[in-house]
């Protein structure tokens, strides 16, 4: 854990935006973490510098080949960050946006007949693509059911319903409600067996947060996050697409060189604030390795940051000091089971007698911000097999702490005995 290191903990949390206080709250726990992680103060920064240049990229003046630079910088930390040497690097309007582009195109290059396989585990971003693109397509969509109860999917549940006609598969690296990672590579794997000319696409938006991203490993086309959630803003997504699928038919200007995949002027800083969350992983990487190669440095600061995720989850399930976990706490269930491997920084729980919205809400009185998840167009297909209405999700990061989980179960252990 990073709180056993004399100051990193100080260190990790000096670089982030208010880490421990709201600007309309005061002090409060940031538990919302799934929602869209904290914003490096670095971000802020490179936002504040480019929102005030009025050059644009492409022109023969010496702030407009500066604009490129940093363009070009910014795409190839992207390739190290994402261990991605082959394929392109573009920014979109949203993660969401950016998913629908992909499957569009993969869908319509691949149209007249064969399938479109996805999985009830997944957000309504690739959902409702595929759905829409399928059908346009002239494909039929086909969506595996995800384990209940580990609140996951693996190769498995792909197996049965892989076809050599499948032509698009979706699949999701970590669930936003349930928290639980997906193995994407030994999907991939399973699905080229049998269809090996499937273009597959992943939605990592819910995972990048949480380090080890490796897409040279996992043999796919189409990788899409949101920065937001990944220490930087709102205002963009980030895609690669593999060589095969930047040559799809995709809307791009006429004539334009290569094949690309941008619409318009993007914004030079969201490109910018990208290399600074790049440096932040090479940074806290550095801190367990002496690598002098940025991709180790980088990897190193994965599993540094997934072994701290996974002892803050651990201690808010199992308890820490004299205080109870959610495990021992009567009336509280939590969703895809106590021990489960699978989990990335991530606990959703129910309160027996006391609906999610009022926890949430008992919860964020006491400066302890989560968020409830209903079962609607966003979650319903997580909630709904179980039974639930709605659930209390409680996302952590790396730059939680024992203190922030040991002031949450003080806090969820009085409102269930309230209840009881």
């Amino acid at each position: 854990m990073f709180e056993q290191t004399p100051g990193l903990m100080d260190e990790i949390r000096g670089r982030f935006a208010h880490v421990d206080s709201c600007p309309f709250q005061g002090d409060r726990v940031f538990f919302e973490n799934a929602g869209g992680a904290l914003t490096l103060n670095s971000v802020v920064e490179t936002t504040t510098k480019f929102a005030a240049i009025p050059d644009n990229q492409g022109r023969d003046n010496p702030a407009a080949h500066a604009l490129v630079d940093i363009i070009n910088r910014a795409k190839a930390d992207m390739r190290v960050l994402f261990n991605a040497p082959e394929g392109q690097f573009f920014v979109g309007e949203s993660g969401t946006e950016l998913l629908f582009r992909l499957i569009r195109a993969a869908c319509i290059g691949t149209r007249g007949g064969g399938r479109v396989l996805g999985t009830t585990l997944e957000h309504p971003a690739s959902r409702s693509a595929a759905r829409q693109w399928s059908e346009i397509a002239g494909q039929t969509h086909v969506l595996v059911a995800h384990d209940d109860a580990t609140g996951s999917v693996d190769p498995a549940h792909y197996a049965p319903e892989i076809t050599p006609d499948t032509r698009v598969a979706t699949i999701l690296h970590t669930s936003p409600v349930t928290g639980m990672g997906v193995d994407v590579g030994a999907i991939a794997r399973k699905i080229r067996e049998t269809a090996p000319d499937c273009y597959i696409i992943v939605d990592g938006i819910q995972h990048a947060a949480h380090g080890r991203l490796d897409i040279q490993s996992y043999g796919i086309d189409g990788y899409v996050i949101s920065p937001y959630k990944c220490f930087s803003r709102h205002g963009y997504g980030v895609a690669w697409v593999s060589d095969r699928l930047a040559q799809m038919p995709h809307d791009h200007l006429m004539g334009a060189p290569g094949e690309p995949w941008e619409l318009g002027t993007r914004d030079t800083g969201a490109y910018a604030t990208f290399s600074d969350v790049v440096a932040y992983f090479d940074w806290l990487g550095g801190r367990f390795s002496d690598s002098d190669d940025r991709r180790t440095r980088i990897e190193a600061a994965g599993r540094a940051i997934h072994e701290h995720e996974t002892a803050l989850t651990d201690a808010m399930l199992h308890g820490t000091g004299n205080l109870a976990g959610l495990a021992d706490i009567p009336g509280i269930g939590v969703i895809g089971g106590i021990d489960n491997p699978r989990r990335e920084g991530l606990v959703s729980i129910t309160v027996d007698g006391v609906p999610a919205a009022e926890v949430v809400s008992r919860l964020n009185a006491q400066g302890i911000r989560t968020h409830t998840r209903k079962a609607d167009h966003y979650s319903g297909n997580i909630l709904d097999p179980l039974g639930l209405d709605s659930c209390i999700r409680v996302s952590l990061c790396h730059y939680n702490t024992t203190d922030e989980v040991a002031r949450f179960l003080t806090a969820i252990r009085e409102i269930a005995e309230s209840a009881a």
